[in-house]
């Protein structure tokens, strides 16, 4: 029989976990720790405020959503991609993100139809008050949001995995000049197709601004 005490003990490791996880993460995504950069559980467990078991098993999660990597006998690091492989891992969002797209068209309710048009209104909101951070906040949310409608789990489990990969490169993509704006009206085409019950027509939008977006990856130096 569990005690209490071990029970409060499992709840913190649980709670401890989940903050690891979220701020090392966000950490990657946002460029804080460099690709290739060798995590130090020390540190992170200072800088955390959690266990070294809960810096353990963070790492271990983000080992297996591909952001992190464990080199033998050097501990754990920052997963390197190189554009070429964002560009790849970008081609097969596109096909899954676009049958994403045409499911969502065909499933979605009134109420669907009414919280995508509150997205698109904060979209373009964002875009306007010059808050790229926001606008990338509301892009990945109307990507979920999609995908919840669509009701396709194999495929939203699989973009998923693919996109802690690309994290680092969306997150640029994000802070560069004029993307916000070439995002939206994209966004809002994609948003038009499926409150129209348009499947063939939410697909092609879908799949533009993913062409859009690896086309942009690209660019990068």
């Amino acid at each position: 029989m569990v005690s209490v005490s071990q029970t409060s003990e499992l709840e913190r490791g649980t709670q401890g976990k989940a903050i690891a996880v979220e701020r090392l993460r966000r950490a990657v995504r946002q460029g804080e720790v460099a690709p290739g950069q060798r995590l130090v559980e020390a540190e992170l467990v200072e800088q955390f405020g959690v266990t070294r078991g809960s810096v353990r098993a963070a790492i271990d999660e983000l080992v297996a959503e591909g952001l992190i990597e464990r080199i033998h006998n050097r501990g754990a690091r920052v997963r390197r991609v190189t554009k070429q492989q964002a560009v790849e891992i970008l081609e097969c969002r596109r096909a899954l993100e676009g049958l994403i797209a045409a499911k969502a068209a065909e499933n979605a309710s009134p109420a669907d139809v009414e919280r995508l048009r509150r997205y698109a209104d904060q979209l373009t909101a964002a875009v306007r008050e010059s808050a790229p951070l926001k606008y990338s906040e509301l892009n990945h949310e109307v990507h979920a949001v999609l995908a919840e409608i669509a009701g396709q789990s194999t495929a939203s489990d699989l973009i998923g995995r693919l996109n802690t990969q690309v994290v680092r490169f969306q997150f640029q993509l994000s802070l560069r000049p004029g993307r916000p704006q070439t995002s939206l009206a994209e966004h809002l085409a994609v948003i038009d197709a499926v409150i129209a019950h348009d499947p063939a027509g939410a697909e092609q939008a879908m799949r533009a601004h993913l062409d859009s977006v690896i086309a942009a990856v690209g660019d990068f130096d």
